[in-house]
């Protein structure tokens, strides 16, 4: 073989292998864990991530840099052992070097410990309970990894209710011929937290307690319970649960026995498509949910019907969209800093600029939900919640649509009573 032509096949070869290398170097991946109940009594919620999931990352291309984003979908089971399980294999087997999102509370309060350990940040968990800001607060640098909450504790929510309807009394459009109520709800660490805010706020303000009442997501069989509401003349029967087939059941069966309370269902508008479950029976229910407020935001659940084939939640659908944008803002935030993705210049970025308030997600941003989402050292884990920033409105049903009853300065209508 000729000199010219050795030296022309070691060209091509070289030139072959520099292409190849620059082809990798442009490929790279950054594998994103998406934690969320993918099966199991909430699936709803987890079918409502993957399409927020999806549709945020298809706004981007998937890329972020010379990085391709690589979504690995952890299935929390709803349950903590399961959930803390996946995630550990999505980290050794799978290779996640961050996560994102999440729903229960008792999921939350096992995976920060597995996020600690791998070290691996996680963003916008909706894990709400007291009990995953007592465990942050605790020790904020082993759960930094434990990354800013999508859903502040139930107290900065849920006592709206309380304040709604105790207003409503001083309106006189709410006339309860005692103030006594029931607590009622799921059997986890956000059911009882919830419940227990509920309860505080009433006996704050001069209600009594009629029973206090926690039972399994898995349970649809409330006529017992809702009969002995109805016999004892209970005016407010509040509480919550993640479970579509749960508390829509509760509604339902609670216009079957003629119960004429007042019925707080927090957590009914998590399912997108809560009206077909419920019909006529949803009727001045009160829940609290953000709004499809903006044109944007009409646009999107248009959208998500048109791909997925149904009504996206503003709560589970929404906010785990505005939760994944959010994150691919820092992604890209963390890129324009280090010209890397991994975990440590990922945790770095969430720990020096968004936990400060120097990185926040907004409508500018192109956030559908809140006007603002923001962390500050003396917020974390929790945002800041205020009207202009993180808040949700009281509602209350009629056909199908939920008309705000509370604040004040966002009322669409006056509260009714049954």
């Amino acid at each position: 073989m000729g000199t010219k032509k050795v030296q022309f096949i070691i060209a091509l070869i070289v030139a072959v292998f520099l292409c190849a290398s620059s082809g990798f170097a442009a490929n790279k991946t950054l594998k994103v864990g998406i934690l969320g109940p993918f099966t199991g009594p909430s699936a709803q919620t987890g079918k409502e991530f993957k399409a927020s999931v999806n549709m945020a990352l298809d706004t981007i291309n998937s890329t972020v840099g010379d990085y391709t984003i690589e979504p690995v979908w952890v299935d929390s089971q709803s349950d903590p052992a399961k959930a803390s399980g996946a995630y550990a294999e999505a980290v050794e087997g799978k290779g996640i070097q961050a996560g994102v999102l999440n729903w229960h509370s008792s999921v939350a309060i096992a995976v920060m410990d597995v996020a600690a350990q791998y070290k691996v940040p996680h963003m916008f968990g909706f894990g709400a309970s007291e009990v995953v800001n007592e465990k942050w607060q605790a020790n904020p640098e082993k759960y930094s990894y434990w990354g800013g909450k999508g859903w502040p504790v139930p107290a900065k929510l849920e006592k709206n209710y309380v304040v709604a309807l105790n207003k409503a009394i001083e309106a006189g459009t709410f006339k309860p011929k005692k103030k006594l109520a029931a607590i009622y709800g799921e059997d986890t660490d956000w059911g009882r937290s919830a419940g227990g805010s509920y309860k505080k706020a009433l006996l704050e303000s001069g209600w009594e307690i009629h029973s206090e009442q926690y039972f399994p997501a898995t349970q649809t069989d409330f006529y017992p319970l809702l009969a002995k509401y109805k016999k004892d003349g209970v005016a407010v029967v509040a509480g919550t649960s993640t479970s579509p087939s749960a508390i829509t059941a509760f509604v339902k069966q609670a216009t079957e026995v003629g119960l004429r309370s007042v019925i707080v269902a927090s957590g009914l508008g998590w399912i997108g498509d809560w009206y077909k479950m419920t019909g006529p029976a949803s009727n001045l229910v009160l829940d609290s949910i953000p709004q499809l407020t903006t044109t944007e935001a009409q646009q999107w659940a248009k959208d998500v019907k048109a791909k997925y084939g149904f009504n996206p939640s503003p709560s589970a659908g929404g906010l785990s969209y505005d939760g994944i944008r959010m994150f691919i803002k820092i992604l890209q935030r963390t890129y324009e800093l280090h010209g890397k993705l991994d975990k440590e210049t990922i945790h770095k970025t969430m720990v020096d600029e968004v936990n400060t308030g120097k990185l926040t997600y907004g409508k500018a941003d192109g956030a559908i939900i809140m006007n603002e989402y923001k962390y500050t050292p003396e917020t974390m884990p929790d945002m800041v919640v205020a009207p202009d920033a993180y808040f949700f409105p009281i509602l209350q049903y009629k056909q199908g649509k939920g008309y705000m009853i509370f604040p004040e300065i966002w009322k669409q209508k006056d509260f009714e009573q049954k």
